[in-house]
């Protein structure tokens, strides 16, 4: 066995993917995810398929101090070789709409609770001969959307913080690295927005096993920016932002009136 990773968002989509990749790669697994998520049945599911160990806390990571307890708890019992932070909260509303609840959580899971997860989980990784960080961003980090507003901006974040942290850190023995996923149908929420988004809201589209594959295949490779579609890439970063801002707003504002 290679250690623990620890995977937050872990009960479905993109975080239960995780877990089964990297269990089929030889590493127990700590999940995290909101309480009553189902993280157990997720649990049973690995500990029957890969006969590894598998443990989970159930906390709400925009609870700081829940954050803390339990960043505290894994620090005292589990070596922590890998830590994937997946959690994150996203939405299409248009801004006046929103309610400050809707943005503070977006604000807090994607941003504070990424921070504050690999602050406080840190001295752990640098004690591991080797470890990794992967941080879950966006295609959205590459520009801003109109009736996302905050999500996109949220992302830019994720990109910016990691990819600081991998210059701080490229002589230790932690490798930081941020993957960028486009469309994923991870529950049926999401799944009714990406088709209500037309033929923009589904380029790009992969599954959550594929992402989760693609992205341990390259962090493990080392590449600290982790990017599955060149055409994604190039429309968001390449086309001016007078061009593109309202094509993908356009998107959102159909996503709006079928809901």
């Amino acid at each position: 066995m290679k250690g623990y990773a620890l995977i937050t968002g872990g009960a479905a989509g993109l975080g239960k993917a995780f877990a089964h990749e990297l269990s089929g790669r030889g590493y127990n697994i700590i999940l995290v995810d909101l309480p009553g998520s189902g993280l157990s049945f997720v649990c049973d599911e690995i500990e029957k398929r890969y006969h590894n160990s598998t443990v989970f806390f159930e906390c709400d990571l925009t609870d700081i101090d829940s954050l803390v307890e339990m960043t505290k708890a894994v620090n005292n019992k589990y070596d922590v070789s890998l830590l994937i932070n997946n959690a994150g909260i996203g939405g299409t509303r248009r801004f006046e709409n929103a309610d400050l609840d809707y943005i503070n959580n977006i604000i807090q899971l994607n941003v504070t609770a990424t921070t504050v997860m690999v602050k406080l989980l840190l001295p752990n990784l640098k004690r591991q001969p080797k470890s990794f960080v992967l941080n879950v961003s966006s295609m959205a980090a590459f520009s801003p959307i109109a009736f996302k507003t905050v999500y996109p901006a949220s992302k830019a974040f994720v990109h910016s913080f990691t990819r600081g942290m991998h210059q701080e850190y490229k002589k230790t023995n932690v490798f930081f690295s941020v993957v960028y996923p486009g469309p994923m149908k991870t529950n049926a929420d999401v799944t009714a927005r990406i088709n209500s988004q037309g033929l923009l809201g589904r380029l790009g589209l992969l599954s959550p096993q594929k992402v989760a594959k693609l992205s341990i295949n390259q962090l493990f490779r080392r590449d600290p920016y982790i990017i599955f579609s060149t055409l994604n890439w190039l429309f968001m970063t390449v086309t001016p932002v007078w061009f593109r801002l309202p094509i993908l707003s356009s998107a959102m504002k159909r996503e709006l009136k079928r809901r």
